[in-house]
C-alpha cells in the first residue's frame, strides 16, 4: 500500500510524540502529506466543525493551555505539516467525514494497556468508524 495522506490523532500528552515519529518516518517512506487532528472531547461537541490552524487565524475551539501544548507537538514533526485541525466531541464520529473532506487514507492512533483502556477503548469505536487503514501503536504512559 502506497499512502498519499497520513492523518495523526494526537491527544495531550507526551505520547503523541512517539505517534508523530511513526508519521514523519512513513511519510518519508511513501513521500505523503502528513496532517494531525485533536478532538477535545471534555466537554462533549462545542464546536460542530473542525478549525485548520495551519490555515485558519479564528481562535481555536480549546482552551489556550491546551493549544500551546499541541503546538509544541508541531516542532516534533520533520515532515511538512498539511493540517492540524482541531474541534470538540468525539473523535470517532468526526472520522468519516474528517477523512473524506481531506482525502486521508491512513490514520495512526496510540492505545494504551492499562486497566481502563481496557474498559473504555477509545481506539476500538476508532477502529469500527474509520473507512481507511489504521496504525494502533501501543503506548506505555498514563
Amino acid at each position: 500500500m502506497n499512502y498519499k495522506h497520513i492523518l495523526v490523532a494526537l491527544e495531550l500528552s507526551e505520547d503523541s510524540k512517539l505517534l508523530i515519529e511513526k508519521a514523519s518516518a512513513l511519510a518519508k517512506t511513501f513521500e505523503a502529506d502528513v496532517s494531525f487532528v485533536h478532538i477535545d472531547g471534555s466537554h462533549g461537541e462545542i464546536y460542530t466543525e473542525l478549525v485548520d490552524i495551519c490555515l485558519d487565524d479564528q481562535e481555536p475551539p480549546i482552551k489556550r493551555v491546551a493549544m500551546e501544548q499541541l503546538k509544541q507537538l508541531t516542532s516534533d514533526i520533520d515532515v511538512p505539516l498539511k493540517h492540524f485541525l482541531i474541534g470538540t466531541g468525539d473523535l470517532g464520529d468526526k472520522l468519516p467525514n474528517t477523512i473524506a473532506d481531506y482525502g486521508c487514507d491512513l490514520l495512526i492512533c496510540g492505545h494504551h494497556h492499562d486497566f481502563w483502556s481496557t474498559i473504555i477503548s477509545y481506539s476500538k469505536h476508532l477502529i469500527h468508524n474509520s473507512p481507511i487503514d489504521i496504525l494502533v501503536v501501543p503506548l506505555e504512559g498514563q
